[in-house]
């Protein structure tokens, strides 16, 4: 009796209420609390979890192009489980896609999963938490053809220009040599100039040399007393050419418009044709697209300065080198292809085939550079502390990859600069 009318008065007194409401009240209260706790667990780990992904994603897409199926499988998983040290993530997933969407484009995905216990929540009913996420990488690797047109006139003696021009040019065949990921990816062509591209003497007999000038000028008459064919042949004497075996290698310019232009030689057209001359200051010979890195750099360290300033004859020849025609045929054009011209140089225009008039040259110059940025091809210009400054700065392709050397010994940073601008078109993520 004693208990009923106790329990009795304490349901009846109203004053006594609040207690038990609050206390009904606050179950669900700590229940939210309790999940907020939770769900701050999981997303700490989520966040985690995207963080290891990420990463994972980004070190595969260095070496996905070389690596089998099941070895790129293989590292996905090492990678994310050496970044991934949740201890509260269960039921751990990680997969990995990789595909090629279009020639020269990758991408990579990775996808994760896991649950985490809840703590608080399963008061509430909810024993775990799932978790996923993924990462994306998605990037191009560009095949690169480049044309390095190099002044090996007597002025680059100066100042220690061609010293450091080697240095920088070793640096820069070093960084794309490094960042090449396939054999054949990037494929580059050396052209020392002067007033005249040496193609080599091994060309002597290629179609697409023309001997008309040479020969003219290399020989001997009949009568020792006639030493050029005009003169001889005008006299009625015979006029005998050298043989050509002994040219030196050098040709200049091509007849007009095709000096300018990536005009196919074409045997039988002797305007397409290029003109051997046997030039008093023959600069080392050319060397066309090559992956030979031991070659190429071997090539720099053949480099001498002789002779005047053709820049004309350098980027024609640049220009054709990397074209897709004759002679030298190059790859086609493709959307995983750059076709890039460097162009270096340490004073003005002073000699080509016709003339000694540096505005005349200039202009010819000026329609090579149109030509060449109207062929889709890169073209950077650097200036070692003389030339015409107007001039290079036209010719870039923008201003940015025109280089203004005011010391020779800058050359290393401006080639370092364009080595690894063309290092990063290949890799765009």
């Amino acid at each position: 009796m004693f208990h009923k009318g106790l329990i009795g008065a304490f349901v009846g007194d109203r004053k006594a209420s609040v207690a038990p409401m609050l206390a009904l009240a606050s179950l669900p209260l700590f229940g939210l609390m309790g999940a907020a706790v939770d769900f701050s667990r999981a997303a700490s780990t989520r966040t985690a979890m995207q963080a290891a992904l990420d990463a994972s994603a980004l070190m595969l897409s260095k070496d996905a192009t070389a690596l089998s199926a099941g070895a790129l499988t293989q590292k996905s998983q090492d990678y994310f489980k050496t970044m991934f040290t949740r201890p509260e993530a269960n039921n751990v997933q990680v997969s990995m896609q990789f595909t090629q969407p279009q020639a020269g484009s990758y991408l990579l995905k990775m996808t994760g999963s896991a649950t985490v216990n809840t703590l608080f929540s399963r008061m509430l009913g909810q024993s775990t938490i799932n978790l996923s996420t993924s990462s994306e990488v998605s990037w191009g690797i560009k095949k690169l053809n480049l044309a390095l047109v190099l002044d090996n006139t007597g002025s680059m003696s100066q100042n220690q220009k061609m010293t450091n021009l080697k240095t920088a040019a070793h640096n820069l065949l070093t960084t794309l040599q490094n960042a090449a990921k396939q054999p054949g990816d990037i494929q580059v062509a050396i052209v020392p100039f002067a007033t005249d591209v040496n193609v080599g003497t091994s060309n002597a007999g290629a179609y697409w040399v023309d001997w008309t000038d040479w020969d003219a000028a290399n020989g001997k008459c009949s009568n020792t007393s006639y030493t050029t064919k005009s003169s001889c042949t005008s006299h009625s004497k015979v006029w005998t050419p050298a043989a050509h075996s002994t040219w030196n290698g050098c040709v200049y310019d091509r007849d007009q418009n095709n000096d300018v232009t990536n005009t196919a030689t074409v045997a039988g057209a002797p305007a397409t044709l290029y003109r051997a001359h046997q030039a008093s200051n023959c600069p080392t010979s050319m060397m066309p697209l090559s992956t030979d890195w031991t070659a190429l750099n071997n090539k720099i360290d053949a480099m001498t300065p002789t002779g005047n300033t053709n820049v004309t004859v350098g980027l024609s020849m640049g220009f054709q080198l990397i074209s897709p025609v004759a002679p030298f045929n190059a790859p086609q054009p493709a959307p995983d292809l750059d076709k890039v011209i460097v162009i270096l140089t340490d004073g003005l225009n002073t000699q080509n085939r016709w003339t000694s008039s540096e505005s005349s040259i200039d202009a010819r110059t000026q329609l090579a550079c149109n030509n060449i940025k109207a062929a889709n091809i890169k073209l950077y210009t650097v200036r070692v502390l003389d030339g015409d400054v107007a001039l290079l700065q036209g010719c870039a392709t923008k201003p940015s990859m025109y280089y203004d050397v005011q010391q020779a010994s800058q050359l290393n940073s401006a080639f370092g600069s364009i080595a690894q601008n063309l290092a990063n078109l290949r890799i765009a993520q």
